[in-house]
C-alpha cells in the first residue's frame, strides 16, 4: 500500500475570488505544498534535486473540484506518490475540509538537468520504493 501525506494549510483571503470561494488555480499551490511535505517526509527534498543539478517540471495535471473551500477554511492536502517511469514521476491529491472533499487531483513531473529530460536521480526512486513500501 503506497505511503499517505497528510498536511494542513488555511485558506487565506488572497486565494479567494469575488465570489469568496478559493479560485481554482490556487488549488495547484496546495497540491505543491502537499507533494513538498509528501517529498520531504520520504526522504527527498527539491533543495538537494537542485543542488545536484535536477530539476522537476510539472508536463501533466488535473483537478476534479467537488465543493468550494472559502476563507479561513483548514484545508487537509493528502498526497500519495503514485509510481514512476524512468523520467516521471507522478503524485496523486486529495484536498478535504473536515470530511468533505473539496477537490481531488494528480500532477505527472519531469525529471531534466540543464533544462533536457533525464532519468529520475536515485533520491526519487528510493522515495517511491519508500512509498510503495518495498
Amino acid at each position: 500500500m503506497a505511503a499517505v501525506h497528510q498536511t494542513s494549510v488555511r485558506v487565506r483571503y488572497a486565494e479567494t475570488d469575488r465570489m469568496g470561494i478559493v479560485y481554482h488555480a490556487n488549488y495547484f499551490q496546495y497540491f505543491e505544498i502537499g507533494r513538498t511535505e509528501a517529498m520531504r517526509s520520504l526522504g527527498a527534498t527539491y533543495r538537494s534535486l537542485e543542488d545536484q543539478g535536477f530539476a522537476l517540471a510539472v508536463v501533466e495535471c488535473g483537478a476534479n473540484f467537488r465543493a468550494g473551500a472559502k476563507y479561513d477554511d483548514e484545508l487537509r492536502i493528502v498526497t500519495r506518490p503514485s509510481g514512476a517511469g524512468r523520467i516521471r514521476v507522478r503524485f496523486d491529491y486529495e484536498i478535504w475540509c473536515g470530511e468533505k472533499l473539496m477537490c481531488e487531483g494528480f500532477t505527472v513531473l519531469a525529471c531534466l538537468k540543464a533544462g533536457r529530460p533525464t532519468e529520475l536521480p536515485d533520491e526519487i526512486r528510493q522515495m517511491i520504493a519508500v512509498a510503495q513500501g518495498a
